[in-house]
Formats: structure tokens, sequence, C-alpha cells
């Protein structure tokens, strides 16, 4: 990309390109086209053009913040010449993810003499680097780092922890029970904390979470207005943070507006929790909030806390009810207009008024939802996934049409049952001529064969879907960016920190009234960038994929799960003709039992030019080896490739260790995992996984309004 737009540079100097040459562009045209170039592009190779480049590549306004994230190609030679030569300039610079640099390079930050704000997440970190950096980084107000095992505070200098003294902001990503370096950090206004401590360290010993106290350094946290923890599965990720937490219930922070904790599955409280909750309750005034379920099913702190122009709410897989949501949340349907997200993933009672006796298949209460919309007419990103929320004509409104009046939405996240017109009965599954039943169950065996894929079938979904609410709801909200649709009993066959799942639940029978002329209604949304699709079982051929291919054509994410029956690919066709439409895809995971991973699927990939990362898991799938390595030698891009599929381990470490030898020199960044799905080894494997590809691709989760817009970077 670099070397193209040099040439193209060169090529606009040299002559005139119809009647217009480049460099007779203003200097603030020029800017805003070089502030699309990457920082070590400009000042490596964009700066060498001409003289008028030169002098502008080194203009403030591209020098004062550098991001080398998500720069694969960046490398430890680049990172010295780039500090050499603009160091001094940078102020804010954001090398997270840069795990295939060497620890060698982070030295070279020491040139960045007027650092405010520095990002190391996920680099190569030790103590006694850490410490000579920052005792030459006076200036530096907000830092990102890992606390990795080994990490020892002792060895911090008095310089560096006089710079910490000044930090105001800090993240801190512990794969080791410790306070890091927040006990050096007196002055702290915002604490971001993700906790990834696995239960046993890699020799098999059991971790303990207990830290000395006397090492939390209590007084300092008076400033502190954002708190924000993260916990991946795991007990000892619960001890520490609750180490934390005993912290600041000893003494809550009276400026404290933020109070953020995401833990999956049980997280009991504590005393010291208690304590913490009900200081808050009397002494702070919330802006947003995020609470584990067991913190807030059967109490009433919602009724005691305080809130104050609210911006974020989490109360994802709560046993809220919608009437407490509403009274308690939202007072009573007033004004809410300073909301921008919102989160009700797993709150299957959120929408309808009582929690005691509702189940699954009951209807949701549609002037629960009107209150909602009404009251939050602002909002910016919705999840109500993991939930059943069927509409009835009978008692009010369908979801969709309510939702349409929501028109600044720029995320989504909606059950695949919630979508479903309620004019077909669908309580029960619709009646289906025998050529269009689709088999649930997990069988290699297809006795009931599945129309294939025809074009002429894109104009007929299109023109089913426009009567559609689903197609209605889409069509009052085209600035979307990202939407996810996933079955209200989806899980996924990846594991997290426990063995491959093997059996999923069955999907919502309402789901199986949305179908492919559904998926093409997606195709409205011009300025999609993510797109998710998991368990939707009535999908027959897949056409709406190509309608998507061909519209939205700034789609930069997309994963598709459990799509159609589960013993066949039956949209393996219409994917293949999607994927020669998606020209700025950069990352794509599959997951699909039985997928083939063959040469013709690697030919459509391969038209994917901006293609970085792909996950395939697929059990009991196949993989071709020459398909694989003729795909990663024509996508120079490719630089993350993980497959997890039904071949045997011996297949798998052949095909890995020769993309490895193949490509590594070439791509730096490069990532590489083949690993058969069902080995009892894979959470191993998985724990060396990049945490940046982990959190973003292979692992699937809903991931609209997983956390305040702005957190960090």
């Amino acid at each position: 990309a670099a070397l193209s737009f040099q040439e193209t540079l060169s090529a606009e100097i040299a002559g005139v390109s119809n009647g217009i040459n480049l460099m007779e562009f203003s200097d603030e045209i020029l800017l805003h086209i070089l502030s699309y170039v990457p920082c070590t592009d400009l000042v490596l190779n964009v700066k060498r053009t001409c003289r008028k480049l030169a002098t502008l590549c080194l203009d403030k306004s591209l020098t004062y913040t550098v991001l080398l994230h998500k720069d694969y190609q960046v490398s430890k030679d680049k990172v010295r010449q780039l500090m050499r030569e603009i160091g001094k300039e940078i102020h804010q610079l954001n090398m997270a993810g840069c795990y295939w640099l060497p620890g060698s390079s982070i030295d070279h930050v020491i040139r960045c003499k007027n650092l405010v704000k520095l990002n190391l997440s996920g680099c190569h970190l030790t103590s006694l680097r850490l410490s000579k950096m920052l005792s030459a980084l006076q200036h530096l107000r907000s830092l990102a780092i890992d606390v990795n095992p080994g990490f020892d505070a002792s060895q911090l200098s008095s310089e560096c922890k006089a710079t910490l003294s000044h930090v105001l902001e800090l993240k801190q990503t512990l794969y080791t029970p410790s306070y890091g370096v927040v006990p050096c950090c007196t002055s702290l206004e915002k604490l971001l904390l993700y906790f990834e401590i696995l239960d046993r360290s890699r020799e098999g010993f059991i971790l303990s979470g207990q830290l000395m106290v006397g090492e939390s350094n209590v007084p300092h946290y008076q400033s502190l207005r954002v708190f924000y923890a993260r916990l991946a599965p795991g007990y000892v990720n619960q001890e520490v943070v609750r180490l934390y937490l005993a912290v600041l219930s000893d003494r809550t922070p009276e400026n404290l507006h933020a109070f953020l904790i995401s833990a999956p599955g049980s997280f009991a409280e504590s005393g010291a929790t208690k304590n913490l909750l009900d200081s808050m309750a009397r002494n702070v005034c919330l802006d947003a909030l995020q609470l584990p379920k067991s913190w807030i099913n059967g109490s009433g702190l919602l009724q005691h806390l305080k809130f104050n122009n609210p911006f974020y709410f989490s109360f994802s897989r709560c046993t809220l009810s919608g009437s407490h949501l509403i009274l308690r949340v939202i007072n009573g349907g007033k004004d809410l207009k300073s909301l921008t997200s919102l989160n009700l993933s797993g709150c299957i009672h959120c929408l309808s008024s009582d929690s005691l006796f509702r189940k699954a298949e009951d209807y949701i209460d549609s002037s629960i939802l009107e209150s909602l919309v009404v009251s939050c007419c602002n909002l910016r990103h919705l999840n109500l996934s993991a939930a059943h929320h069927h509409s009835s004509e009978s008692l009010g409104k369908h979801l969709c049409q309510l939702l349409a009046r929501l028109r600044h939405l720029l995320s989504l996240a909606l059950p695949v049952c919630s979508i479903a017109n309620v004019a077909i009965n669908t309580d029960k599954p619709p009646v289906q001529s025998v050529t269009n039943v689709v088999p649930q169950g997990l069988g290699r065996k297809i006795r009931i064969g599945v129309p294939t894929y025809t074009k002429n079938f894109l104009e007929q979904s299109n023109q089913k879907s426009q009567s559609s609410v689903f197609w209605t709801l889409l069509e009052n909200l085209l600035f979307l960016k990202n939407l996810e649709l996933i079955g209200s009993s989806f899980s996924s066959a990846m594991p997290r920190n426990e063995p491959a799942i093997r059996n999923s639940l069955p999907p919502c029978s309402r789901a199986q009234s949305v179908g492919d002329s559904d998926v093409a209604a997606i195709g409205q949304l011009t300025f999609l960038q993510s797109l998710t699709l998991a368990q939707l079982p009535n999908i027959l051929t897949g056409s709406g994929l190509v309608n998507i291919g061909l519209q939205c054509q700034h789609l930069r994410t997309l994963s598709l799960a459990n799509l159609g029956m589960m013993g066949k690919v039956v949209y393996m066709s219409a994917l293949l003709d999607m994927l020669k439409h998606c020209r700025c895809l950069r990352d794509l995971r599959l997951e699909q039992p039985y997928f083939s991973a063959n040469a013709q699927f690697f030919q459509a990939l391969s038209h994917c030019s901006s293609l970085q990362r792909f996950c395939i898991i697929s059990r009991s799938g196949t993989l071709q080896f020459d398909a694989v390595m003729s795909f990663m030698a024509s996508c120079c891009e490719v630089i993350m490739c993980h497959m997890f599929m039904g071949e045997s381990l011996t297949v798998c470490k052949n095909l890995q260790q020769s993309i490895v030898r193949s490509f590594q020199a070439d791509r730096p960044a490069l990532n590489v995992v083949i690993f058969p799905l069902l080995h009892e080894d894979l959470t191993e494997v998985i724990r060396d996984v990049p945490m940046m590809h982990l959190d973003e691709i292979t692992l699937f989760k809903s991931r609209v309004a997983e956390e305040p817009p702005n957190l960090w970077w």
C-alpha cells in the first residue's frame, strides 16, 4: 500500500492526470489525504518523494499522534527509524497489540520525550524496561501496559515512580495476580483493569489471588472518576478484583462517575462490595454503570443509586424486569436523552412487566419497549441479544417497528427470533414443502435435498423482504455500521477456558420464519462495516449474502455461524459469490460444522484483497493443504490464520509449520494456529494466541455496547 501510494504521487508529480496535478492542491487538502497514510509510510517513504511532501509529512497534525496499532508491516527497524526522525514530535503513541516486535523496540520510545499518552498493551515489557522508559517520560499522563508473570514493582526506579505519580489514566491487563503499577499512580482519575489470569500456571500449579494489602495504596484513589474492570472466566480473577474493590470500599472516591464491572458467570457479593455499593448510593452520582448480574438480581440497589446525565448502562444477563427497568433506571419513562449506549444482552425479562412467571415463548410488553425508545431517543448502541423477544400484534407494535424510531443507532444486536413477522403463525415452525425441510440434526446423511443458490432467487428475496418488519427497521437505520443477528440459544463451539462444546441448544422455533429474504434486507445498509449472523436455521441457499456483498461495500468484519442445516453447508455457493465482492473485508470468522475449506473457497476468498485475519471453526470440517498455501501466497496482507477443524493433529501441525516457514520472514506479525477443534490440549494452545486476535475475532461474543463509547483509544 505504501509503495503504491508513493508511485501514485510520483506519477502525479511527473505529469498531469486529467488536467489536475496533485501538487497543486492546497496544503489543507493534501494534509487531509496524508492523514489516511500510516505514519511509518509517511516518514520513511512519502517524505522522500519531493520537497513539498517532505515538509507536509512532518506537519504537527500528522506527527502529534502516531498509531502503530494494527500496522502489521511495522518492524523493529521501522520503529527505530521512526523514533529517530520524529520522536520528539510525538505526543500520543499507540503501539497496542504489536506482539511481534521484540522488547528492544520498546527501548526506542525513550526518544519521545514529550509523550503525554502511551499505549503498550500487548507489547513485550519487563519491569526493568518499563522503569528505564518511564524515567525519561516526565510529561506522561496516560498509560496502558500488560502485567505479566515476573513483574516486580520493586525494580521501578524513583524517577519512574515520579512519572507514574502524575499519570491520570491507567489501563492494566493482568496476566498474573498483581497490583502492577497502581500503587505508584497517586493521581489516578481513570483506572481500567482487564483480568486475564488463568487459574493454573503453564506447569499446572494452582494460582492464588492473594496480594499484600499494604501495597494497595488506599489514600491514592480519591481522585478516581472512572473505574472499569473486565474479568475473563476463572476464580483467581474474581479473587484479585475483590482486593482492588476492598480498597475502594474503605473510602469511596467522591468524584466517581463511572463504575463498571464486567464479570462472566457467577460472581457473588462480599461484605466489602456491599459496603462499596452502599457508600456509592450515599455519596456519588453516576454517569455510567455496569455490575455483575448477581449484584443486581433480587436487590433494591438500583432504586438507591443516583444518576446524572448517564451515557452508558449495561445490565447484561440480569433478571431485571421491564417494569423495574422503567421505574428505577429511566425514572418512570422520563427524558433520558443523554444515554448513548445500552446493553440488555441476556436480560430475558427486560421487555416484560413481570419476571416471575415469564416463559421464553411469551410475548414482550410493547409498552415497555416504547417507553424505552421514547425516553432514550438518542441511543447510538443497543444490545438486546441472547434473549427471546417475541412480538404480538394483539399486544401492540412489533419490536422492529418501535426500534425504527431510533434513527441515531450506529450499532444494534438482536436475537433472530425478534425480527420474525408476527403475521405468520410462528409459535410453531412453518409448514414447508418436502424439498425445503431443513434438518436440525448434526448427522452427515442428508436425505432431503435443498435447492442450490441461483442468482434469480436474489430478486425474489428482495421482493419478499420489502414486506417484512425487519426490512422496515433497516430502512430507517440507514447509517447503521454494526449489526448482529444472533440466535437466542446460540453458543459457540470455541471455548474460552474449557473444552470445546460438543452439543448446542436447538434454535428458537420462531427463528424458523427468518430466512434468506430477511438476510437480503441487510443490503440496504450502505455504511455497514461489521456484520454478525449466528444460528439462522431457515437459511436455505444463502442468497441474501450475495445482496450484502454487492451493496455493503464498506464491510470490514464478517462473522457467520451455524447458518441453515447443521449437517451440510447449504449456503456455500452464495458465500463464494459474496466474497468476490468484499473488497474492503479485513476480518472473516466462519463457524460451521462440516465446512470444507477447499480450493473453491480459498479462490473466492482471494478476491478479498484487504483481508488481514480469518478464522474457521468447524467440527468435522476439512481443509486442503495446497489450497491454504496457495491462498496465503496470493494474499500478502493476511497475517492471522486460525483454523480449528476436524483434521488430525499431524495434518494440522504440518500445515501450520509450512505456513510459518514460508511466510513469517515477510510478515513479521504472522500468527498461525491450526489445531483439531476437539483436541484435549486446545485450551493450552489458545492461551498462546495474542490477546488482540483472541478477543476480537477467535472467540465469539456480542460486541455491541460491550463497553462504554470511547472508553480508551
